[in-house]
């Protein structure tokens, strides 16, 4: 584990390719890092990191709100938790495949817009538009990983004691009110815990834009670049540079969740010493 890491981290300063003799490997100090935050492409890939945030926190407002009714006694709740649950079970290459051939032209989504009585022509090229492909590759995310984050939060409000509820309906409390000042305030280490684990899923996001569009359109996230320029184009120093600042920006986010988590565990103690 540590070896291939602080090679991982040698390559970053070189200027090489795989099969480059170590004596023909040319030092070039910090440059790859600069290139980095210089290069159009790399930058660029970065940035899109941006969709699959935004689709991460309606991801974990769809499994919240479902979440929410779930605790409560629902017809069907276990059979639609397992409904919800089931696309997480399903290998990330096999979901790229699935909507490959949903967002494909003339195909699943299309025929149900068509049906629905939309023209064909009005409909946009789900994954050739580059005003709407990366929302629809982050879509793909948002219903995979749905499911995982509502059982996450549904196990969390199910410790909480039920005497709570009750004494709450008899003091006129509904269930906004219930949700508000019961559920919430009791879950939000874990709210906060999903939270930033999703933030920090978003910056690695590969399978999707990898899989459904190869990268192409304007679809390379980070982690797709990289392996482009590493496997594709022999740019092993600047894909290892590229390595390296990633995991500085997850250990930036990891840092901040123990804060987080500590404040909140913190304030929660306050709350039982207050009691």
């Amino acid at each position: 584990t540590y070896f291939p890491f602080a090679e991982m981290i040698k390559f970053s300063f070189y200027k090489m390719k795989y099969l480059t003799p170590v004596d023909q490997r040319k030092f070039v100090g910090f440059k790859n890092y600069i290139d980095v935050f210089r290069r159009d492409d790399c930058l660029g890939a970065l940035k899109l990191s941006l969709y699959y945030m935004v689709g991460a926190i309606i991801q974990l407002v769809l499994a919240l709100y479902l979440a929410t009714i779930l605790s409560f006694k629902v017809k069907g709740g276990n059979f639609f938790k397992g409904l919800m649950f089931f696309p997480y079970l399903i290998c990330g290459i096999a979901v790229g495949f699935i909507f490959k051939f949903f967002y494909a032209r003339g195909f699943v989504l299309d025929s149900i817009l068509q049906a629905l009585g939309i023209k064909l022509e009005d409909i946009p090229y789900w994954l050739q538009d580059k005003k709407i492909n990366n929302i629809s590759l982050a879509a793909t995310s948002v219903w995979r990983y749905t499911g995982q984050n509502m059982i996450l939060f549904l196990g969390a409000m199910m410790s909480v004691d039920s005497d709570l509820y009750e004494a709450a309906s008899l003091d006129g409390a509904n269930k906004w009110h219930q949700f508000r000042y019961i559920i919430l305030p009791s879950i939000k280490s874990i709210v906060v815990l999903n939270l930033i684990l999703s933030i920090s899923g978003s910056l690695s996001a590969f399978e999707p834009p990898y899989v459904i569009t190869g990268g192409t359109f304007g679809t390379a996230t980070y982690f797709v670049m990289m392996n482009s320029l590493a496997h594709e184009k022999g740019k092993i120093g600047l894909a290892a540079a590229m390595a390296v600042v990633l995991m500085g920006l997850i250990f930036i986010v990891t840092i901040f969740q123990q804060v987080v988590m500590k404040l909140i565990d913190e304030d929660a103690r306050e709350e039982r010493r207050n009691r």
